[in-house]
This record gives C-alpha cells, sequence and structure tokens, in this order.
C-alpha cells in the first residue's frame, strides 16, 4: 500500500476519471441518509476503480467497511496487480472534511487516501481527498479528468 500512496502523492494530486467520482456520488446519494463506503483501486498514480461496500455500522454519523467486503474488494485489487489507493465514505450532514471519528479510524490504515464525498448541502456534492497519518490530515489535490 505504501508503494501506491507514494505514486498517487508524488505529483501532489490524486487523478480519477470523472466516471469514478460520478460513481462514488451516485453511491453516496443512494445510501444517504446514512454513510456510504468502499475503496478506490489504483496503479502508477491514478485511480483506476470504485469498490462500493456495505457501511457495517448503517449510520449517518460513521462509517465502518463491512469484514466480508472488505476482504473480497481487497482480494479482487490484489487479484488485478492493483493496490488500495483510497478509502472512500461520505459525509450525509457535514463538510467534506475528515471528523475526528474519520482520524481515529485512518490510524488503522494510514497508507491509502482518504476520499470524502458531502451530500449535505443543497447544491453538487463536494469531493476531497486527504492523507491521514499519525493523527495529521493533509488535503491532497484531486485531479478530475
Amino acid at each position: 500500500m505504501e508503494k501506491a500512496r507514494n505514486a498517487l502523492l508524488a505529483s501532489a494530486a490524486v487523478r480519477i476519471a470523472r466516471a469514478l467520482v460520478d460513481e462514488i456520488i451516485a453511491h453516496a446519494r443512494e445510501e444517504a441518509p446514512n454513510e456510504c463506503c468502499g475503496m478506490v483501486s489504483g496503479a502508477d498514480g491514478r485511480a483506476t476503480g470504485v469498490h462500493r461496500a456495505r457501511n457495517a455500522e448503517a449510520s449517518p454519523f460513521r462509517y465502518l467497511i463491512h469484514p466480508q467486503d472488505q476482504f473480497r474488494i481487497t482480494m479482487a485489487i490484489e487479484e488485478q496487480g492493483e493496490e488500495i489507493a483510497a478509502i472512500y465514505h461520505s459525509h450525509t450532514r457535514s463538510p467534506a472534511e475528515p471528523s475526528e471519528t474519520d482520524i481515529n479510524l485512518a490510524e488503522n490504515w494510514p497508507d491509502p487516501l482518504y476520499v470524502i464525498c458531502s451530500v449535505a448541502g443543497p447544491g453538487a456534492p463536494e469531493v476531497r481527498a486527504f492523507s491521514i497519518r499519525d493523527g495529521q490530515v493533509e488535503e491532497v489535490d484531486l485531479r478530475v479528468d
């Protein structure tokens, strides 16, 4: 995972196709009012796929990737010869910024980036990416192409 993280952060921007961002937004809208969650696969510094997971918490305030989904998705990504580039989830009542809960959850997964999709506002969804390591949050430029 460190290899994927370093490759994605090498250019100080995450490159992701519009269709993948649209998939994350669709997932967030479908699961509202609960938070959605999943993983983004990547290779060579580029996000390559969105893998939906069930939120084991089924909550509008927190997420936990269902353990069966986590295993299934991780195996599928590895079989494709790719890495877990990011973990994504939605915020249904707050901006696309890591909450204290998000920061604490990242302690167990420090290598992937974190993509947060906020569907809280009346306008277009807000999608942002962050590096969260050792309790420190740093926004990463999300370059949609």
